[in-house]
């Protein structure tokens, strides 16, 4: 039963990195390509909680990482590592490597799951399927002002050591009360040291969104792999139309809005996320 599985959490060390993920296996050996799910910003991977085992349920490994910086994965000083695009697109292939993972499905989301979707296009080899929900597409996306504040001196590095700043930005998404017990796991890693809100503030500071987004829409533009675009309507930071509008311009692309969801859809509504995301991960390839 779906709702009997659940995901391990586990950890692993990538050079200097410690890296925790979560993982659901399926209960027999499956041949179908795992599947990698990146959380948005400032989120990680518990958002993911209800989207592993259901995956696992129907054949496929599920892993979700908590980025860099992020959750409970190491947040290393500026000096060590610094928190740009490429610092993040090298740090997740070799964690990628190390889980020897060489083909699999990739799930993004959210700001930083931009980088997911870097990351894709500059390996179309390793992706059987791509799934996109609520991520920055065109270069008409902008980091709202909820957390673009975050990456500001003086005003940055207080708000981002307040542990009510998940609460906020999580709600603030889709309008929907994330439930207590939820919220203490996102606050933990803030309540736990300073370090969390300094790597959030380094992650903002160092999004380089404009550079990333132009990245992104040319090479969307000869994309081939299958590609599901999926897109909470009530997302009040990345309006539905600029996704359908990228969808048009995608020929290996398929849209589903999803209604009355947010910025988050994971946390919002999953059971939207599920249905969408493996209608689209079992349909063979034509």
């Amino acid at each position: 039963m779906a709702s009997q599985m659940t995901s391990q959490e586990k950890t692993i060390a990538v050079g200097s990195l410690q890296w925790f993920y979560r993982e659901a296996e399926p209960l027999n050996a499956s041949d179908k390509p795992p599947v990698v799910l990146l959380h948005g910003l400032p989120s990680q991977s518990y958002s993911w909680r209800h989207v592993l085992p259901a995956l696992a349920n129907q054949g496929f490994r599920a892993i979700a990482p908590d980025w860099i910086g992020f959750g409970f994965s190491d947040k290393p000083d500026r000096r060590d590592f610094a928190y740009t695009p490429d610092a993040y697109i090298t740090a997740l292939a070799d964690w990628l490597q190390a889980l020897k993972l060489d083909r699999f499905s990739l799930v993004v989301q959210g700001f930083v799951g931009s980088v997911g979707l870097q990351y894709a296009l500059r390996h179309p080899d390793q992706i059987e399927r791509l799934a996109i929900f609520n991520a920055p597409l065109s270069p008409d996306a902008k980091l709202p002002w909820k957390m673009k504040q975050l990456g500001l001196p003086l005003l940055g590095d207080m708000l981002t050591q307040d542990p009510l700043l998940v609460d906020r930005t999580l709600e603030g998404g889709g309008g929907y009360q994330v439930e207590d017990k939820d919220l203490d796991v996102y606050r933990r890693p803030f309540l736990k040291s300073s370090d969390a809100g300094r790597a959030l503030l380094a992650v903002v500071k160092n999004l380089q969104l404009t550079n990333a987004l132009s990245e992104i829409q040319s090479g969307l533009a000869t994309w081939q792999q299958p590609t599901l675009i999926a897109w909470g309507s009530r997302d009040p930071w990345l309006p539905v139309a600029t996704a359908q509008a990228v969808v048009s311009s995608l020929p290996t692309a398929e849209f589903v809005e999803l209604e009355e969801v947010g910025h988050y859809p994971q946390e919002d509504w999953h059971e939207k996320v599920n249905e969408a995301l493996l209608t689209f991960l079992r349909r063979q390839i034509v």
